[in-house]
């Protein structure tokens, strides 16, 4: 566990904490460090758990996984946040299923260049996801209306505009307490598979 503040332990939680890190726990059994952070306040534990939970990972979501990685990567490269980059960018290489696309998919972004390898829908909610970022008090109806013209209903809207807060939000929460991934195991999918 590392961060500029102590993280309890299992073995030390009481039981609200213990009922908390229930909730956070990861298909292998462990509380990532994002999670576990907020192990001083079981209240924002919980809160972070939901959020999490319904911002990305939710069957409910109609955008394919893939861009909701890419747009999670993409808003934590904007904020130099390298604890979500590599667990999210980890996910979107595994889902984007092919590393030639995906090593061009990770130098466009690095590089702030989308448009290099993507267009229509996706570039829409790519260019969203960095005006929303970086300039967050520029937003003005015209980008909600750009992201219609693009095709993109209501609901896929309300969905990025979701992954995009929720990204801006844990990469501040990451960034300030100096959490990082020593002792977690990087990427949803990898630490998945090391189950089956």
């Amino acid at each position: 566990m590392s961060a500029w503040i102590s993280m309890i332990s299992d073995t030390e939680a009481d039981a609200d904490l213990q009922d908390a890190l229930k909730l956070a726990r990861t298909p292998h059994g462990t509380v990532d460090n994002v999670m576990r952070v907020h192990s001083h306040r079981p209240n924002t534990l919980r809160a972070h758990v939901a959020l999490y939970r319904a911002a990305l990972h939710d069957d409910a979501n109609q955008l394919p996984e893939w861009l909701q990685e890419t747009i999670s990567s993409y808003v934590s490269m904007l904020n130099d946040c390298p604890y979500s980059l590599a667990n999210h960018w980890a996910n979107a290489r595994h889902l984007i299923g092919d590393d030639v696309k995906a090593d061009r998919v990770e130098q466009a972004l690095k590089k702030d260049t989308p448009e290099a390898v993507f267009d229509g829908k996706e570039l829409a909610l790519l260019n969203y996801a960095k005006k929303l970022t970086v300039s967050p008090g520029a937003m003005h109806v015209d980008d909600v209306e750009t992201l219609k013209n693009a095709g993109l209903d209501d609901g896929e809207i309300l969905e990025a505009n979701q992954i995009i807060g929720y990204f801006n939000y844990v990469n501040r929460l990451l960034n300030g307490l100096g959490v990082t991934t020593e002792g977690d195991t990087v990427g949803y999918y990898a630490s998945s598979t090391t189950d089956e």
